[in-house]
């Protein structure tokens, strides 16, 4: 309960404010469903769900970790605005961009997620 209530409070600021969480979809892949053979039969229906995310920069952390890219960004999510738990098989659509997750984990206070995200 602690944690809901920090988290509604900061999707209601960031509504109230016009803070500096967006408007974004999270989308995770369809399920797909296979033959005997294990060919494809079907790629399966994404999952969608709204949410706020905020754009930032990398943090020291991601930029140390390898691979880091220049372009790669810092995504917050609300967690109180998504309704489940966030991982990095999701995408993040904002503004017209998608991002793929390269990492998410959860804060201690589990307002919620911070992720590191590249263009997809």
């Amino acid at each position: 309960m602690f944690d809901a209530a920090f988290a509604s409070l900061a999707t209601s600021f960031s509504n109230m404010a016009g803070g500096p969480f967006v408007d974004a979809v999270a989308i995770w892949p369809g399920t797909p469903t296979y033959d005997a053979g294990g060919s494809i039969l079907t790629p399966g229906t994404p999952a969608s769900y709204a949410c706020k995310a905020q754009f930032d920069a990398p943090t020291q952390q991601m930029r140390a970790a390898e691979g880091f890219l220049q372009t790669d960004v810092r995504i917050l999510v609300l967690a109180a605005s998504i309704g489940r738990m966030l991982d990095t098989e999701a995408t993040i659509t904002a503004n017209g961009e998608t991002w793929a997750l390269l990492s998410c984990q959860r804060d201690p206070a589990g307002v919620g997620f911070e992720c590191a995200g590249r263009k997809a």
